[in-house]
């Protein structure tokens, strides 16, 4: 049941970021038919390329639901915390694998 409400609340994202990323494009295609500044397209365009990014993790996410692989920290294998997951749903790395992931780079 749990597994189900989270497949239905990620349906019900990714409809609205699809929506979303259709309304961006539209105003990009717009902003450059009205020659606008190159800053207004190049954040434009920012804005898809992190809806893309954002839909993809969490089409990633429902593999590793359907995998029994979700929710579990790629680098430790240890449950990751629901707290992180809500916050955070196409996760892959716990909060501390995460923090020492970035403190290496």
């Amino acid at each position: 049941i749990v597994l189900m409400a989270i497949a239905a609340v990620t349906a019900a994202v990714l409809l609205s970021l699809d929506a979303r990323r259709m309304r961006i494009s539209y105003s990009v295609r717009s902003g450059i038919e009205e020659g606008s500044s190159l800053q207004s397209k190049e954040t434009l365009m920012n804005m898809v390329l992190r809806a893309q990014k954002f839909v993809q993790g969490l089409k990633a996410a429902l593999v590793r639901i359907d995998n029994k692989t979700y929710g579990i920290c790629r680098e430790t294998g240890k449950l990751i915390p629901k707290e992180r997951l809500r916050a955070v749903p196409h996760a892959t790395l716990s909060i501390e694998a995460k923090q020492q992931r970035d403190r290496r780079r």
